[in-house]
């Protein structure tokens, strides 16, 4: 799979890129298919790479895999932390390196930048994703990740 490129996303990767994470959220993890203004947006935000980026990998010209980055702080570890929010590959990719040159890329911009840390965490049920990350020098944290939808009236 030497014809594998990997770099930051760019303007003209707009529209396949939309596809890839329509097919991520919505096909892959099966999310609700989320609303174009909404996913218009935030590839606005990635795009001005200010809080955040992603990586493309291109395989004879098409779009076959992203990675997304936020940008951050660590209290704990007193820095910069950049957080791997996705990696994904199109299914007739997998097993033949995209996943490991995009998060190599990923790990390399964090270090070339600063960072004092590069987190991600994944599905308990995703399996092959636990042994990927594990097979990179990937560490099990020792904290739960938790989530809660924001609900205004709470607590008042």
């Amino acid at each position: 799979m030497s014809r594998v490129e990997v770099r930051e996303a760019e303007l003209n990767d707009r529209d396949a890129l939309r596809g890839l994470m329509n097919t991520y959220i919505y096909d892959f993890y099966q999310y609700p298919r989320p609303e174009e203004e909404k996913l218009e947006n935030l590839l606005d935000v990635l795009m001005e790479k200010k809080a955040g980026t992603q990586f493309v990998a291109v395989y004879d010209g098409e779009l076959v895999g992203f990675a997304t980055l936020y940008f951050t702080y660590s209290t704990l570890r007193t820095g910069k932390v950049v957080i791997m929010n996705d990696l994904f590959v199109t299914e007739k990719c997998r097993i033949q390196g995209v996943g490991t040159k995009l998060f190599r890329a990923c790990n390399q911009y964090a270090a070339y930048n600063g960072y004092v840390a590069m987190l991600w965490e994944t599905s308990k049920a995703n399996e092959n994703a636990q042994k990927f990350y594990e097979k990179m020098g990937g560490e099990r944290e020792e904290w739960y990740p938790y989530s809660i939808k924001p609900v205004i009236g709470v607590g008042d």
